[in-house]
């Protein structure tokens, strides 16, 4: 299976099937024991979370055993349950065989035969759910990745037929462009010829290309995958063994079809993973700790130069995907169409703008920006997924349609409120030099580095460096 796509959903099925361990756990302790249960687990264990904590593990480790976590081609909810039956007899074998082992005989069996059988359940509806709300959202176009085909033979259409079977990837395809000439042509949108593929990167949200010609034409499949390792999409090669390519590659396994995977940057799914849940849960945090402040902040912009309070402007996420950047209105009014007459004075050399003392900077916008609490906004980006904590900084549109080749690979990393270039390049004045650090932050992507700038990024804020 393509794992780039399935490890997140993995830990979630995870997390939750231990989660509703721990909780059914509790709940049949209350209904078996009454308000005395922890200190009937204390007795028998020392620690009262120790029946939840061990049954939460060995549930995990046994559904892991039995392929529950191993995202099917078609989700069957007969196929799940029939899953769960094997899991659950497992299960209670295993525990029965541990309390005879350990001795432990007044571990009353009337709670285990309600938790047990009640395990199976819950795990069974969590998949049910999360499979149901997965398949809401994707009609809906969220949480999908968009897959361009390069070819129209038989293995573009095997690999495309396949990639539709499996939902629970979450990958769409956008279109082909046409490396071959067939009788039978994909019923996907053709995009145009092979030598198009650049623009179509550009024209169209892409995060990975799937390159489906025939081996023979090497020199084009060269060339395709090193126009994608400059633009820092994720390429899949159908039936490609045997071929050495520049970049990180495995060979993964798609309904039996052999898959070489070429990664240009981060491909570290758990560490991805945690970046997620990090992002979320720090965010959510600050925006409830920074309550007060914003309230503040947004009267404050009202006395001053009255409304609106939020300022709203189209920036350019990953690969390409457009969102809605907010931060505090920290200029007048109509301070967008004085642009032009700035950009004679640009104190930065390339595709990008910034000038220190800008004249549409309010006073109280001077302040906002000088403590980079105009940023507070930003928390809900990440909160919507649009962001990171740590990443690039999102572009403009006009920005990225200036943009050469090498840049572009910037936008193959969610962009984010701080990054490497804010603690290292702040002050310098060459775009090319910005671009540098940011692919140096996606090539040396990890936690640690994440947890690092942003550690370096609070002292910036205290000296009050913001722009």
């Amino acid at each position: 299976m393509i794992r780039h796509h399935g490890t997140f959903l993995r830990l979630v099925l995870a997390a939750a099937d231990a989660v509703a361990v721990v909780v059914l756990v509790v709940m049949i302790s209350q209904l078996r024991f009454g308000g005395d249960w922890p200190a009937i687990w204390q007795a028998l264990f020392r620690e009262p979370w120790a029946p939840a904590v061990l049954l939460a593990g060995g549930w995990v480790v046994v559904l892991w055993s039995q392929g529950l976590y191993t995202l099917r081609q078609r989700w069957s909810f007969t196929s799940q349950a029939a899953g769960m039956l094997r899991a659950l007899v497992v299960m209670v074998t295993l525990t029965f065989a541990a309390l005879f082992l350990f001795k432990l005989e007044d571990v009353s069996r009337a709670f285990l035969v309600a938790t047990l059988p009640s395990l199976a359940v819950a795990s069974l509806g969590i998949r049910a759910a999360i499979h149901g709300w997965l398949a809401l959202r994707r009609r809906h176009g969220k949480n999908l990745r968009n897959v361009v085909i390069v070819g129209s033979g038989p293995t573009a259409l095997r690999f495309g037929e396949e990639l539709l079977g499996h939902p629970t990837l979450g990958l769409r395809i956008v279109g082909y462009v046409d490396g071959e000439v067939t009788d039978r042509q994909p019923e996907w949108k053709y995009l145009g010829p092979t030598e198009r593929l650049a623009d179509v990167l550009h024209e169209h949200v892409v995060d990975e290309v799937a390159i489906c010609l025939d081996l023979a034409a090497w020199q084009a499949i060269e060339e395709i995958i090193e126009l994608c390792r400059a633009e820092g999409k994720i390429v899949r090669i159908p039936l490609a063994g045997g071929i050495v390519t520049h970049g990180r590659t495995s060979v993964e396994t798609l309904s039996g079809i052999p898959v070489l995977s070429i990664v240009r940057g981060p491909d570290h799914q758990l560490g991805m993973a945690i970046k997620r849940v990090l992002d979320v849960a720090v965010a959510a945090s600050a925006l409830v700790i920074g309550i007060p402040a914003a309230v503040v902040i947004g009267l404050a912009i009202l006395r001053a130069d009255g409304g609106p309070i939020l300022f709203r402007q189209e920036r350019v996420g990953l690969h390409g995907r457009r969102f809605s950047l907010l931060k505090f209105r920290t200029m007048r009014h109509g301070a967008e169409h004085e642009l032009d007459e700035l950009r004679s004075i640009n104190e930065v050399k390339g595709q990008a703008f910034k000038l220190t003392d800008d004249p549409r900077v309010t006073r109280i916008g001077r302040i906002l920006r000088r403590t980079s609490l105009d940023e507070l906004p930003q928390l809900w980006n990440v909160l919507r997924g649009e962001m990171s904590l740590v990443g690039p900084r999102p572009p403009l549109p006009a920005e990225v349609d200036e943009y050469d080749i090498w840049h572009r690979r910037r936008l193959s990393m969610k962009p984010g409120i701080t990054g490497l270039w804010q603690i290292e390049g702040r002050q310098e004045a060459d775009f090319d030099l910005w671009v540098v650090k940011d692919l140096e932050y996606i090539d040396r992507w990890s936690l640690w580095l994440d947890t690092k700038i942003a550690l370096r990024t609070l002292p910036a804020i205290l000296r009050l460096d913001g722009r």
